[in-house]
């Protein structure tokens, strides 16, 4: 089923991101993963790339499991940077023939490598120049990504024209960059709302549950850290046990709010953490399933 359908019969929609181990991993242990996540039935599950697509062979493998063994809805990353056509043409092929039907379309990161160079002919230089390439295909519902606190590499108005032209190009449903401040989301929601972006936006959210998750954080998106949130660092940082359970409060009371304001949906980061995703899911399963009781009448 294609992921823009399941937002038109429910809401919220509830879905987790995990990730593939590394190359040199036992790829036993993400099965171990969806194991324990599967029974909490998500809408669907989203599986990520390394950076350069360096685990895309195990994204494809993962999302066919997901799909086809467990049968729950999987949205396969895909960048497209560092790809030509004929490779990201490959990659679909791929996708399609293991029954995969959703995917992330993303520039994606830069590998990591420092002798990596870029070819000065880049197919896919942003991501609505792959989202357009994928959309001639007519056979995948295309999900983008979206940056309440504005992407790193440009201001906020910019990043918002480019999110336009991501929808322009065909993205039919949004996920949010994580945040731990709630304000950032409704103020960039009712910005695409001026700028006519109508379709789902799920907001990302990313329980917090060790010290070194907010050094990741800042690093990689520059996420506000809210003055709320510090005082659980300071309070708790040399308890692990004790911060993981103030982490999964606080993404709860996010969670809690957001649905409360009407969001589409939540799509929580799990860090392949199938605990986490539990105690989530269990304090705000009441919520969601009233919602959703709603939504269907």
């Amino acid at each position: 089923m294609y992921i823009k359908d399941i937002f038109t019969k429910k809401k919220p929609v509830i879905s987790f991101e995990i990730f593939p181990p590394k190359p040199s991993a036992s790829i036993q242990t993400i099965y171990n993963t969806i194991d324990a996540l599967a029974p909490l039935r998500p809408d669907y599950i989203s599986v990520t790339y390394g950076a350069g697509g360096s685990t895309s062979k195990k994204t494809v493998e993962i999302a066919s499991m997901i799909k086809n063994t467990y049968d729950i809805e999987a949205l396969a990353h895909l960048t497209g940077i560092t790809y030509n056509k004929k490779e990201i043409d490959h990659i679909l092929k791929e996708l399609n023939e293991n029954n995969i039907e959703n995917v992330l379309a993303l520039r994606g990161d830069l590998p990591q490598d420092p002798e990596f160079k870029l070819s000065e002919e880049l197919d896919f230089k942003y991501a609505s120049h792959l989202v357009k390439h994928i959309k001639l295909n007519q056979k995948f519902c295309i999900g983008g990504a979206c940056y309440p606190e504005g992407h790193m590499d440009t201001t906020k108005e910019e990043d918002l024209s480019n999110l336009c032209k991501k929808v322009d190009a065909g993205v039919d449903f949004l996920i949010t960059q994580l945040f731990l401040d709630n304000h950032f989301f409704y103020e960039f929601k009712e910005k695409t709302i001026k700028r006519n972006i109508n379709i789902p936006i799920q907001a990302g959210i990313m329980p917090v549950i060790n010290k070194n998750q907010i050094r990741r954080i800042i690093s990689l998106c520059g996420a506000y850290i809210p003055k709320k949130f510090l005082k659980i660092i300071d309070k708790y940082e040399n308890n692990p046990e004790a911060l993981k359970d103030a982490g999964i409060a606080y993404a709860t009371d996010q969670i809690i709010d957001l649905l409360s304001s009407g969001v589409d949906g939540i799509h929580i980061y799990t860090m392949n953490n199938p605990e986490v995703a539990k105690r989530i899911v269990s304090n705000t399963s009441s919520i969601v399933y009233a919602l959703n009781k709603k939504h269907a009448v």
